[in-house]
C-alpha cells in the first residue's frame, strides 16, 4: 500500500523510464487512473501528472512493466502543509520572541541620571524610588511632569527635565547653590617659566622683568620678578605680565617607502541570516573561494549581514618628498589641538634617514606661546 494512499488533494509530476513505456500508460488507463499532460522525452522516457490518489496504481505498473519511476515535482495543499511544517517551530517562536521584545519595551528598565557637582546620582535614584519610579516600571504609569515636579519639592535641586527614551529614562539634574564666598586675594606672586624657550618679546604691567629678547630660558626660570622701584627704593608688588617665546615639539616617525600591500579587488560575497536563540537562519548565503580576504559585519540585534571582500597583494612605492609634507601636515594639526589658541607655529625642521625602504624622520616644531606662570610666594 502506497505512502500517499490516504491523501487525495495533491498532484505529482513523475518521469516513467521503460523500453516501452506506453504499457505504463495503458495500465493507468485500464485501472481509471488520473493521468494528464502526457510527454514523451525519448524513446524508453515519458513524462506525466497523475494524482496522488493513483500513486499506488504507478507502483503496480512499475512492477508489472519492470520500469522505473523518478518523481521530478510535486504540488496541491498536502505538499504545501508538509513545507510549511517545517518552519511552523522556527516561526511560532519568531512571533514569541517578537512579541515579548513588544511587551517587554513597554516597560523602563533603566535610568540614566545626569547630575552636576554636589549632589550625587545615588541620592536622585532614592528620591525617585520613593515617588515609585524604578527599573521594572510600566512606561504607562509614568508622568514626566509630575516627577520633575515632586523633585523639585527637594531643596537642594532647583530643575530637573524627565524624559522617556525607549526602554530607558533620562533625568538631567540642576542644583541648588549658595551664592560662593568670595576671598579676597592678597598674595604676592612672581613670573616663572612654564617650559624651556627662547625670548621673544616681554609685556610687564608691574614687577620687574629679568630677562630680554634672545635670552634663553629654562623651565621654572625667575622671569619677572615681585618688586618695583629703583635700586634702594624698590617695594613688593604683584608680578604681571606676559613672556612670548619660541617654543620646540619633538616627534619622530617611520614610514615605508616601498614594499607590499593588501587591496580589495571590488569583489565580495554575502552572508544574510536572522539568529533567534543562539541558531541562525540564512536569508543568503554565498560560498567564496577566495585565497585571501577579510570579513566585515554589519546589521542590528536580529538580522544580520557578513561581507566577505576579495584581497590582492600588489606593490606600491610612495614618493618621499610627498611623504614628509603629509607627515609634517599631520603632526602640526595633531599639536594645534594641545596648544594654546593664541599660540602660533612658526617653522618646522626635519630631519630624515633611510633604512631598508623605511624613511625616518625627526621633525620639529618652533612655536610662539606665552611661557608666563604665576609663582604664588609665601
Amino acid at each position: 500500500m502506497s505512502k500517499f494512499s490516504k491523501y487525495y488533494n495533491g498532484t505529482i509530476e513523475v518521469e516513467v523510464q521503460s523500453l516501452i513505456p506506453e504499457r505504463v500508460i495503458n495500465y493507468l488507463w485500464n485501472r481509471g487512473a488520473g493521468v494528464r499532460n502526457i510527454r514523451k522525452i525519448n524513446i524508453t522516457t515519458l513524462r506525466f501528472y497523475i494524482d496522488i490518489k493513483d500513486y499506488d496504481f504507478l507502483e503496480e505498473a512499475s512492477k508489472k512493466t519492470n520500469s522505473k519511476i523518478k518523481i521530478i515535482g510535486r504540488k496541491g495543499a498536502y505538499f504545501l502543509y508538509i513545507k510549511l511544517k517545517r518552519y511552523i517551530t522556527l516561526s511560532l517562536g519568531a512571533i514569541m520572541f517578537l512579541f515579548l521584545i513588544y511587551y517587554m519595551s513597554t516597560f523602563i528598565w533603566s535610568i540614566d541620571i545626569q547630575t552636576e557637582k554636589y549632589l550625587s546620582p545615588y541620592e536622585v535614584r532614592q528620591a525617585l524610588k520613593d515617588i515609585g519610579v524604578r527599573p521594572g516600571v510600566k512606561k504607562k504609569n509614568i508622568d514626566v511632569t509630575n516627577i520633575e515636579e515632586e523633585m523639585k519639592k527637594r531643596e537642594d535641586i532647583m530643575w530637573v527635565r524627565a524624559r522617556i527614551e525607549g526602554a530607558k529614562m533620562k533625568v538631567k539634574v540642576a542644583e541648588r547653590q549658595s551664592p560662593p564666598i568670595i576671598k579676597e586675594d592678597n598674595s604676592i606672586n612672581n613670573i616663572i617659566a612654564k617650559m624651556d624657550g627662547e625670548i621673544i618679546r616681554i609685556y610687564t604691567t608691574s614687577g620687574t622683568p629679568l630677562v630680554k629678547a634672545g635670552d634663553l630660558v629654562k623651565k621654572d626660570q625667575l622671569l619677572i620678578k615681585a618688586e618695583q622701584g629703583k635700586e634702594g627704593a624698590t617695594y613688593v608688588t604683584n608680578a604681571e605680565g606676559d613672556v612670548l617665546a619660541k617654543t620646540f615639539y619633538e616627534f619622530t616617525k617611520s614610514i615605508k617607502l616601498r614594499g607590499k600591500v593588501k587591496e580589495r579587488t571590488g569583489n565580495s560575497r554575502e552572508h544574510v541570516y536572522l539568529e533567534l536563540f543562539g541558531k541562525k537562519l540564512y536569508f543568503k548565503k554565498e560560498e567564496h573561494g577566495y585565497k585571501q580576504w577579510e570579513i566585515a559585519e554589519e546589521g542590528g540585534n536580529f538580522i544580520k549581514k557578513v561581507i566577505y571582500y576579495e584581497l590582492k597583494e600588489i606593490d606600491f612605492e610612495k614618493d618621499e618628498d610627498k611623504v614628509i609634507q603629509e607627515s609634517v601636515e599631520e603632526l602640526k594639526k595633531e599639536l594645534k589641538k594641545e596648544l594654546p589658541i593664541e599660540a602660533k607655529v612658526l617653522d618646522n625642521i626635519v630631519n630624515k634617514s633611510i633604512e631598508e625602504d623605511t624613511l625616518n624622520m625627526n621633525i620639529v616644531f618652533i612655536v610662539e606661546q606665552n611661557i608666563s606662570l604665576k609663582q604664588i610666594l609665601q
